[in-house]
């Protein structure tokens, strides 16, 4: 699987960029075209073909142009991803208000960015342990960190508490991703292959050898018509990592935890 790292453009370039700082005018001939168009392209190309496909040659022959009047506007694919990536975090819904509080306002946000990789699995396959530091990266920051201030946490701990979950998301994801890729390119839905796999299965599986494995790998198979549910996993563990946080709060004295009890 191609893996691709954030942040290996150049900075001053990149920055530039993100901010919309400075817009370079189009070759004479291609007069309609921008970064914006180009990001979009280059969004397309990733979620249609994979991130492996995304070349400045295949985004210009998406757009009809030539390669080289896209770095009159981008100067290279290092710059690009960058902005792919932050025009892609803008699409995560922030609502002024959820209801309920700090555990309902992580798990919003827990279940927007799981709905961002469905739709864009080529995120997966992109190291951001540099972040592009663009807008629309620092906008969700600020949002999800809102979901935690005033509930009794450092500024350190906002921090972690953000990352923690957005880890947690990035990997229980992976197995969702899996499962919607697997029907088209296998041909067979996850139930058509445990319907047949399933009676052969029974035959085999000694519960006296593997006592623990038939009892609860039958559960699980009848619950799921599958062999697991990432959905049904993805959301089990999220209330696990949301109880480590309140966890945490309760730990505070008196006072110090504001929002603690909501």
């Amino acid at each position: 699987m191609t893996t691709e790292y954030s942040g290996t453009g150049d900075p001053a370039r990149s920055l530039a960029l993100l901010w919309r700082t400075r817009e370079r005018a189009s070759r004479k001939g291609h007069p309609d075209l921008s970064v914006e168009r180009i990001v979009r392209a280059a969004i397309e190309v990733a979620d249609g073909e994979g991130l492996g496909a995304l070349s400045m040659r295949r985004v210009a022959e998406r757009l009809g142009v030539g390669t080289m009047s896209l770095y009159t506007h981008v100067p290279g694919k290092g710059e690009l991803l960058d902005v792919m990536l932050d025009t892609v975090y803008a699409e995560t819904a922030r609502p002024d208000e959820v209801p309920g509080g700090w555990r309902d306002r992580l798990a919003q946000i827990a279940r927007e960015n799981w709905a961002l990789y469905l739709r864009h699995p080529w995120l997966l396959q992109v190291a951001t342990t540099r972040p592009p530091l663009g807008p629309n990266v620092t906008a969700k920051y600020e949002y999800e960190l809102r979901a935690v201030d005033g509930i009794g946490l450092t500024d350190l701990e906002m921090d972690a508490v953000i990352t923690l979950v957005g880890g947690y998301v990035h990997g229980a994801v992976r197995g969702a991703v899996d499962a919607a890729q697997a029907a088209p390119h296998t041909g067979m839905t996850d139930e058509q292959w445990w319907r047949a796999h399933a009676p052969y299965l029974e035959k085999v599986l000694d519960p006296r050898r593997f006592p623990l494995a038939a009892r609860v790998g039958t559960a699980a198979g009848t619950e799921y018509q599958a062999a697991g549910n990432p959905t049904a996993a993805f959301e089990f563990g999220l209330a696990r990592i949301l109880d480590g946080v309140q966890a945490l709060v309760g730990d505070r004295p008196a006072g110090g935890t504001p929002d603690a009890d909501r």
